[in-house]
């Protein structure tokens, strides 16, 4: 991805966290490669798009920063292009209010010619089209995407036994081994195989459904805990409640309902439909990102594995820090508060609406840097975002209703409530120091997929220190900000909590004293690993422990160990691997498997490293298209996918030296005992099987 796209996604996701998919990949456009023959030792590269009805294609000629322009690229071997490509079709131009400009596009069908010539015509040839494109319908626009087109040129009275393969083609048919390419699976399967090659994604020994044995376990797959999204989002919507922005207007909200209607049955059903629309808006929040599916998988998998957009996250938390200290104040537009305030006018039940929609506006200065959290918890650490979002935000909407309908049902509770104070402001200020806290873990999630390890876990827990120390002195007292009082008073609650913050940091600095054993594991999956730290070398490993990072390294120690081999599919930003790593492998009955009984290879999804070039290859995606595999993250990724049908990380299986799988796969963070039994199972069977 450029980093224009980058940029722009980095837009689109800070307007979602400020406001605030499934990831099945939507296709609306097929594509139609053909060579056409002209005359005269010229041709012509034409590539045909089909769009279904409502979606549309940019074209070249679109303006600057008003979408992604459609670039269509023709090289190859003995080719020598003429002129510029041509776009054929019914062009449209139409004002966007979005972008502020004139678009370009084509709907139904576009074609992209380019005329080309042999340099020999004598010799065959080969023809390589690329084209990177964007497409959008009225409502969303899909991610970019680039896919590549090969076809053979024979010349007439040339024989096509004269055509030789590109080099390419000739590096990924080793003498030892036939590959045979499969174009309605869209994959390559090595039907012969003396020595694996580094290019081959799909292993035909490989089949996880039919394990060599069971040895009575179970699949353990990753389940997604909507409901722990749920309880946060309850706790954040009750944290929401306690600021200045929110709680002086509950016994307003609750007296309007309740005093200043002559039926009080209908005022107290009038409040419960009020906690009622409040609930649905928060739930409407996650509709876009159900909406966008089209471009969902590919913005949440950018985001977790993105260096540019983890640091926007970083900034972006910091940007809610300084508006919780009370530098700056972050609001929508007066005039979308004023609309909907007018549109109460209007009421019943749409009036009551309109004034619910109002609450959360008007509130958002206190409401948004929480709701920014509870996204960039969500979308750094799930597979599900948009399910996960949905339960958060009902959990947040939930406490807001609930505590405003038992209000109005209750409404002598009103007298119990505290009054409005510089108490409100401490819970914002608390949270400043707490979005702190989570905006270097978005760095720090940068460091690690960078590689450039400059973050090691002993800095990350001194900054978590003095953050820790500034949330205290400011608890007792000691330090203040633009909207504390200036002689505040300190509450036990302030000291209690102050007191709690010192405990924090004693807790925090165990964590800087070298050790055997991890520490913290509290924070385990939010530290950096282990061996991301000065007193480590990464290249050290992990545990006594160096994986092997490439899986056919892994086949070739394994045979020369005679050991089965532990596939560890992993991530530098996966945080269950981290606490896998750190609460399970580190056991005194897990650790000495790990070390001793099996070979180790750690396969990192999300690293951006290029692939040295005799490795890079490409998987043929059906109907002539093809998706190219450059990054070392690429081919684990498609790896795990083609293999093990599964994309989920920590993804564990056990293999045998000869590649076949020996037990059921297990997936996410599990409890140590199941873990075990799935290690000892495995090795078991192969010890007594060798």
């Amino acid at each position: 991805m450029r980093f224009s796209s980058i940029y722009k996604i980095s837009f689109l996701l800070f307007l979602f966290l400020t406001f605030g998919f499934s990831a099945q990949i939507k296709n609306p456009v097929k594509f139609k490669f053909t060579v056409n023959e002209l005359g005269n030792n010229q041709y012509e590269a034409v590539l045909n798009a089909t769009l279904e009805s409502g979606w549309h294609i940019y074209s070249r000629d679109l303006p600057e920063d008003t979408g992604i322009p459609t670039e269509y690229i023709v090289s190859g071997k003995n080719i020598e292009l003429i002129g510029k490509f041509q776009e054929v079709g019914k062009k449209h131009e139409e004002f966007s209010e979005a972008f502020g400009g004139t678009i370009i596009y084509y709907s139904n069908s576009a074609g992209f010619k380019q005329k080309f010539k042999l340099k020999d015509g004598t010799k065959p040839g080969e023809v390589v089209a690329e084209i990177t494109y964007q497409t959008c319908d009225d409502r969303v626009c899909l991610a970019p995407n680039t896919l590549e087109f090969t076809q053979k040129i024979t010349p007439k009275g040339v024989s096509e036994d004269a055509v030789v393969p590109t080099e390419e083609i000739k590096d990924s048919v080793k003498t030892t081994e036939t590959a045979v390419e499969d174009p309605a699976k869209g994959e390559i399967v090595v039907t012969e195989t003396s020595k694996l090659d580094p290019k081959q994604l799909k292993i035909t020994s490989i089949d996880f459904k039919k394990p060599l044995t069971d040895c009575g376990t179970k699949t353990i797959e990753a389940s997604e805990n909507y409901y722990t999204y749920l309880f946060l989002g309850f706790i954040g919507g009750l944290i929401a409640l306690l600021t200045p922005c929110v709680f002086p207007m509950i016994p307003l909200t609750v007296s309007f309902f309740t005093k200043g209607n002559k039926n009080k049955a209908k005022g107290k059903r009038d409040a419960l439909i009020y906690g009622f629309f409040i609930l649905i808006i928060f739930v409407l929040l996650s509709l876009p990102f159900h909406l966008i599916d089209g471009i969902a998988g590919n913005v949440f998998n950018e985001i977790s594995t993105s260096v540019w957009l983890n640091v926007v996250f970083f900034i972006i938390f910091i940007f809610f820090a300084g508006s919780f200290f009370g530098y700056y104040d972050i609001t929508l537009p007066s005039s979308i508060a004023n609309k909907s305030s007018k549109a109460e006018e209007a009421g019943g039940i749409i009036g009551i609406f309109f004034m619910a929609l109002t609450l959360v506006i008007v509130s958002f200065s206190c409401t948004g840097p929480i709701l920014g959290s509870l996204l960039g918890s969500a979308v750094t650490g799930s597979t599900n975002v948009p399910m996960l979002l949905t339960f958060a935000l009902a959990g947040f909407g939930f406490a807001w209703a609930i505590v405003f309908g038992l209000l109005a049902l209750f409404p002598q509770a009103l007298q119990s409530l505290p009054k409005s104070g510089g108490w409100m402001n401490t819970v914002k200020v608390v949270l400043g120091f707490v979005e702190l806290a989570l905006a270097l873990k978005f760095l720090s999630k940068a460091d690690l997929v960078s590689k450039t390890f400059l973050i090691k876990r002993e800095l990350f827990i001194a900054i978590w220190i003095v953050i820790a120390i500034g949330l205290a002195l400011y608890l007792f007292g000691l330090i203040r900000f633009p909207h504390d009082d200036k002689k505040p008073k300190i509450s036990w609650t302030r000291k209690i909590l102050g007191a709690l913050g010192i405990g924090f940091v004693i807790y925090l600095i165990q964590g800087l004293i070298p050790a055997e054993r991890p520490k913290l594991q509290l924070l385990s999956g939010i530290l950096p690993p282990l061996n991301v730290s000065y007193f480590h070398d990464e290249e050290d490993g992990i545990l006594g422990m160096k994986p092997e990072h490439d899986f056919f390294n892994a086949i070739e120690l394994a045979k020369k160990e005679n050991k089965p081999i532990l596939v560890d599919f992993t991530g530098y930003g996966c945080e269950n691997c981290r606490k896998m790593e750190e609460f399970v492998w580190s056991e005194p009955d897990i650790l000495p498997i790990l070390q001793n009984d099996i070979v180790l290879a750690s396969l990192y999804v999300d690293d951006k490293e290029e692939l040295p070039e005799d490795q890079k290859t490409k998987i043929d995606l059906g109907d002539g298209q093809v998706k190219r595999v450059k990054t070392i993250g690429d081919r684990w990724s498609l790896f795990q996918q083609v293999n093990f049908n599964n994309n989920s990380q920590p993804h564990y299986v056990l293999i045998t030296p000869d590649g076949k799988v020996i037990n059921t796969p297990v997936s996410g963070y599990m409890p140590k005992e199941d873990f075990k039994k799935f290690l000892e199972c495995g090795v078991n069977y192969y010890k007594n099987k060798k």
